[in-house]
């Protein structure tokens, strides 16, 4: 029979054909893994690609590694289907990937968004498999210094310059997050001279009218947003409660004050002042006053300076709120009013991101040189000037409209 077998040329041929194919099989396996792992590797590479972009939209200026690692992996994540498919663990909560890093570099100056990731793709044949690494680099340019800053995404008019105004920030952008169609509105006889103004939206009352004199050429219109220039600020942790003194005239000290009324003639020594709940609501002629100060409005604190009221506030030019004149925590709803009487000044920065700014200028404040506005929205009338060059006032701290991102090769 095996003499049969030998002879039978149709069983050699089967052998040699069996063993003909398996390098033929390999190959072929090896031709598809190759062209599947170079699609992963593309797709993963456009993943990364959006989620370098998606950082360096929403970075700030002392960002947290775990909120940067957070965003890129959410972006790689909703970009990536497909990449892992046959990687063996596939999916977000278990970690696709055996590496991924996303971190802030700086280069020639200018801070770079790096991402990383390393994943595998599973032969066919299953005996190997293919490294597929990539990453993304993107550099963010600061857009021009500003000196008022919008952070709602949708409001119409974020950004109100309305009623006889004149305002005045040489050198400065007026900035709003809002897309709407009307995210920074002028009307009426407001006059407005400015650097220049930036939205992601678009404005009203701006281009085309002799009221408005910018050093740009145009409204800019469907921007990146502007970055909350305070988000990693954190403030100061508080306990307990100190008394408020009686009387119409009181000085006081840094310290927290619990659900109180300052009211009357209040002179605020150097220093940070916690306010839990309660309100600056002066009354009559009242007046505040206080150079290196920071207030902090927080559990609901009320600040509301009216016309027939003097304010005198600078922030500390050094140490953790160096430039900050008034902190309100994001929650804290509570407009922000700033409309003093004549010889009223303020320097610094006003930050209330969760709620209305309102400023009201007026005959003196042409000494707020160093003034800077951050809301949810703001509302300018009477007359101010706002000036640029505020470095040391500041405390080294700076307010950007907009950005530029971009790709590195």
């Amino acid at each position: 029979m095996l003499r049969r077998f030998r002879k039978d040329e149709n069983a050699n041929v089967a052998v040699f054909t069996a063993l003909a194919a398996v390098p033929f099989v390999a190959a072929v396996a090896g031709a598809i893994d190759f062209a599947s792992a170079q699609r992963k590797a593309e797709q993963l590479q456009n993943a990364l690609d959006a989620a370098a972009f998606a950082i360096a939209i929403r970075y700030y200026d002392g960002m947290g590694e775990a909120e940067l690692q957070a965003i890129g992996q959410d972006f790689v994540e909703a970009n990536g289907p497909g990449v892992a498919i046959e990687a063996g663990s596939v999916g977000y909560t278990d970690g696709w990937w055996d590496s991924f890093a996303a971190k802030i570099i700086t280069i020639d100056g200018y801070d770079h968004v790096t991402v990383d990731a390393a994943t595998r793709h599973q032969g066919i044949l299953g005996s190997f498999d293919w490294p597929l690494r990539r990453s993304s680099v993107v550099r963010i340019q600061p857009g021009p210094p500003a000196c008022a800053l919008a952070l709602d995404r949708d409001a119409a008019a974020a950004v109100k310059i309305q009623g006889s105004t004149d305002i005045t920030m040489t050198g400065c952008v007026i900035a709003a997050n809002s897309r709407s169609s009307s995210a920074i509105d002028r009307g009426g006889s407001a006059r407005l001279t400015a650097a220049c103004v930036s939205t992601a939206g678009a404005t009203e009352g701006i281009d085309g009218t002799s009221n408005v004199a910018l050093d740009c050429a145009a409204a800019l219109e469907n921007q990146y947003p502007s970055a909350d220039p305070l988000a990693g600020v954190a403030p100061p942790s508080y306990t307990g409660c100190q008394p408020l003194p009686g009387g119409k005239s009181v000085s006081l000290s840094p310290g927290t004050y619990c659900n109180k009324t300052f009211s009357g003639e209040i002179v605020l020594s150097p220093g940070s002042y916690i306010l839990r709940g309660g309100r600056i609501n002066l009354g009559g002629n009242g007046s505040l006053t206080g150079h290196g100060v920071t207030l902090f409005l927080m559990d609901g604190a009320e600040f509301s300076i009216n016309a027939n009221q003097i304010v005198d506030l600078t922030p500390p030019d050094s140490g953790p709120y160096a430039g900050i004149t008034i902190y309100q925590e994001a929650d804290n709803t509570n407009a922000v009013t700033i409309n003093g009487t004549s010889g009223s000044h303020v320097e610094g920065f006003v930050y209330a991101p969760g709620a209305h700014v309102f400023y009201a200028g007026n005959a003196t404040t042409q000494a707020d040189r160093c003034l800077r506005l951050v809301g949810r929205t703001i509302e300018l009338t009477g007359n101010a000037s706002i000036a640029l060059d505020c470095a040391a006032e500041l405390g080294g701290r700076e307010m950007r409209a907009g950005r530029v991102v971009g790709l590195v090769d």
